[in-house]
C-alpha cells in the first residue's frame, strides 16, 4: 500500500519533533524531593564570615559561630556574632519545621537592648540582619509549600544541571518568602542546589544565589562559599559572601544548646 504523499512528511517532521523534544526521567517534583532528601549531616558546627557590600562596593564584616543539630526530621540551628563589636553576641535561633502544619519559630536577641524579639511570619520576607538573605531564607524550604516545573537542563561551572521553575503554592506562601517566583539550579549528579534566581515581590528587585564552592567535608558535599546579590534595572544594590570555615559533622551538639535562655546567654 502506497502511503499518502501528505502523511509522509508530516510523519517525519512529528519523528523529528519527538527526537528533539526534551524527555527527562525525572519530573520537577521527583527531583526537588531527591534534594530534599540530601545526606546533609545529622549535627553540624561551623565558623562563618559574612561579607556586606553596599551599591559603592563598601565592604563590612562579620564573623559568626554556628551550630545546628537534628530532631528527627527537624532542625535547629543557633547562631551568634562574634564581631564587629556593634553587632557582637547578637544571637539568632531557629526551629526547622519539617512538617508544613507549624511555621518556622525563630528569635533574634539583641545585647545592646537586652532583649529577644520573636520573628513574626509576617516578618520573614525581611532582611536578615541588614544581608541579603531574609529571615526565611535561613530556614529550608518545604518541597509541599511549592510548585515545580523543569524549564530546561544546562550547565553550571562545566556540570549538568536541571532548571526548575518554583512558584508559591499559596498566597501565605509568597507574603512569608517574599517571591513572585524562584528559578533553581539542581546538579544532576549530586541532586544540590547551586544557583538560584528569585523574583522579589516588592519593589521589582531580583535575587541572584551561587554557591561559588562546594566541597566534600565528613562526606557531606557542603557550599563553603555563597554568593547572593540583589538587584534592580540590572544594577546591584546589595551583595553578601557567606563563607564557612572549620565545618564539622556528626558533632556531639548539647540539645540544651538550642533555648530562648542559652540564647540570650550568649556564646
Amino acid at each position: 500500500m502506497m502511503m499518502n504523499s501528505h502523511i509522509v512528511p508530516l510523519a517525519i517532521s512529528l519523528v523529528v519533533w519527538l527526537s528533539s523534544a526534551p524527555a527527562f526521567a525525572l519530573t520537577a517534583l521527583e527531583i526537588m524531593k531527591r534534594v530534599d532528601a540530601r545526606d546533609d549531616g545529622d549535627n553540624m558546627t561551623a565558623r562563618q564570615e559574612m561579607i556586606l557590600i553596599d551599591k559603592n562596593n563598601h565592604r563590612r564584616v562579620r564573623e559568626m559561630t554556628i551550630f545546628t543539630k537534628d530532631e528527627g526530621r527537624d532542625t535547629r540551628r543557633l547562631l551568634f556574632f562574634l564581631s564587629p563589636p556593634n553587632v557582637k553576641y547578637t544571637g539568632f535561633l531557629t526551629y526547622d519545621y519539617n512538617s508544613g502544619h507549624k511555621d518556622d519559630d525563630q528569635w533574634l536577641y539583641l545585647p545592646a537592648l537586652r532583649k529577644t524579639k520573636r520573628i513574626a511570619s509576617s516578618d520573614k520576607s525581611a532582611s536578615f540582619m541588614g544581608s541579603d538573605f531574609s529571615y526565611a531564607d535561613m530556614t529550608r524550604r518545604l518541597v509541599s509549600e511549592w510548585k515545580f516545573k523543569i524549564l530546561k537542563e544546562d550547565e553550571v561551572r562545566s556540570k549538568p544541571v536541571w532548571l526548575i521553575e518554583a512558584l508559591p503554592a499559596s498566597d501565605i506562601i509568597r507574603k512569608r518568602y517574599g517571591y513572585n517566583k524562584s528559578v533553581i539550579f539542581v546538579l544532576q549528579d549530586l541532586f544540590m542546589v547551586v544557583r538560584a534566581v528569585h523574583w522579589v515581590s516588592a519593589g521589582g528587585k531580583l535575587k541572584y544565589t551561587d554557591m561559588k564552592t562546594i566541597e566534600k567535608i565528613d562526606g557531606i558535599w557542603t557550599a563553603t562559599e555563597i554568593d547572593v546579590k540583589t538587584t534592580k534595572a540590572r544594577k546591584t544594590l546589595h551583595r553578601t559572601i557567606l563563607r564557612f570555615h572549620d565545618v564539622k559533622y556528626n558533632q556531639m551538639v548539647n540539645p540544651n544548646l538550642f533555648t530562648v535562655r542559652r540564647l540570650e546567654k550568649g556564646p
